[in-house]
């Protein structure tokens, strides 16, 4: 696109060139004696001929900016809000009427589960817990009874142990109701029941559903996958080479799926090995406002590395050729037999840092930048101009 960019400004000048030309000519023809030679540093414009190449001028600014790294990664999600969501039993779905992409509520219901031993463990319960209460009773009796010598020691430690063994069967057997989502508090002899509503452990949105009414599931079974989007990060993969160019603490621009809108974070963490393929990783925080963000979605990134106060100029005041770099800058207006004509001269640069359409720019040993009027916009006309038709003395 630069090479496009280049060669129609090489149209352009030309044709101005061929203005410049014959007005030369007809100056050297009209009046020899006011011929001019102009320096090689110098090219010399009419308005007409400045207006026609689109040139402007600004100035050269002292702005911070930031030496980076390019990278690579994806957004990813931490681990505790990411739900796979399984049933513990297994069984048989009854119900359920979610789809990929829906929110939920953590203990949301996202379906019902239907299997014989919830029956059977609910029936375990309450008999377990019918007969803790009889020996419980009997414990306490035995102990009255004991303390007034009228029962023996061994008969007392059998009511004990029984009491115990019971105690102990029904707080297992409340645990497990709670393990297939049934609330211990809430099951009777009325109202046992063969299905069990599995809920949601985090909100979030569905990410992916397995299942379909009447399916057989096992306890390894993955039903949903469930992703909250409120704490995402980045994920980034740099070289073995580059670790000591990052740290804690410094800022990510980065961007998704091509487009021209730029997201932020910042490094919180870098990776404390290195891969067998000799990268490492490095994470950072999104910041917040980042929207249409998902997890998995691939980014290109670029870490700012270092950064200071330098001599700037818009990055398409500086033109390029034989390798080096130039700038034009104002020198004076002057006029040649009646006709006003501006004056610029090329002055060698050394580039530096490029960021956000701006260029470091290193001047010249005693170069004053506070009062010169550097070329911002038709730079590479004014080249083409100078290397194609040479000296431009009118």
């Amino acid at each position: 696109m630069l090479k496009a960019s280049f060669a129609n400004n090489i149209f352009l000048c030309t044709i101005v060139m061929m203005c410049i030309s014959c007005t030369g000519k007809n100056s050297i023809n009209n009046s020899a004696e006011t011929a001019e030679l102009i320096p090689d540093t110098i090219v010399e414009m009419r308005d007409d001929q400045i207006r026609l190449a689109g040139i402007d001028t600004g100035s050269v600014e002292m702005r911070f900016l930031y030496a980076t790294l390019k990278v690579n990664g994806i957004i990813s999600t931490p681990p505790q809000d990411l739900a796979t969501v399984c049933a513990p039993l297994g069984g048989f779905i009854k119900s359920s009427s979610l789809l990929p992409g829906n929110k939920v509520f953590k203990g949301q219901t996202l379906a019902i589960i239907e299997n014989q031993d919830f029956v059977d463990i609910q029936q375990n319960y309450l008999e377990a817990k019918n007969k803790l209460t009889f020996s419980e009773a009997e414990f306490k009796r035995h102990s009255d009874l004991f303390k007034e010598d009228v029962s023996s020691e061994k008969n007392l430690q059998m009511a004990t142990a029984d009491y115990k063994s019971l105690k102990a069967q029904v707080s297992a057997l409340e645990q497990k109701l709670v393990f297939i989502g049934l609330d211990p508090s809430e099951v009777t002899e009325d109202n046992i029941s063969r299905s069990v509503a599995l809920r949601s452990p985090i909100n979030g949105y569905i990410k992916s559903v397995n299942i379909n009414t009447g399916k057989s599931i096992s306890p390894t079974d993955v039903l949903f996958e469930i992703v909250n989007n409120n704490n995402l990060f980045l994920e980034l993969t740099l070289f073995e080479k580059d670790a000591n160019k990052v740290s804690k603490g410094q800022r990510i621009r980065f961007l998704i799926n091509d487009e021209s809108e730029e997201h932020e974070a910042i490094i919180y963490q870098t990776g404390r090995s290195v891969d067998p393929d000799k990268t490492f990783k490095v994470f950072a925080t999104i910041s917040r406002g980042c929207k249409k963000l998902l997890p998995g979605m691939y980014v290109d990134a670029i870490i700012e590395t270092s950064g200071s106060k330098v001599t700037t100029l818009p990055s398409e005041a500086i033109v390029t050729f034989d390798d080096k770099d130039y700038i034009f800058v104002f020198e004076r207006n002057k006029e040649e037999n009646g006709n006003p004509f501006t004056e610029y001269r090329i002055l060698e640069v050394h580039k530096g840092i490029t960021e956000g359409g701006y260029t470091e720019i290193i001047l010249p040993p005693g170069f004053d930048y506070t009062k010169a009027h550097v070329v911002v916009k038709g730079a590479y006309n004014l080249l083409a101009a100078k290397k194609n038709a040479g000296e431009m003395a009118c």
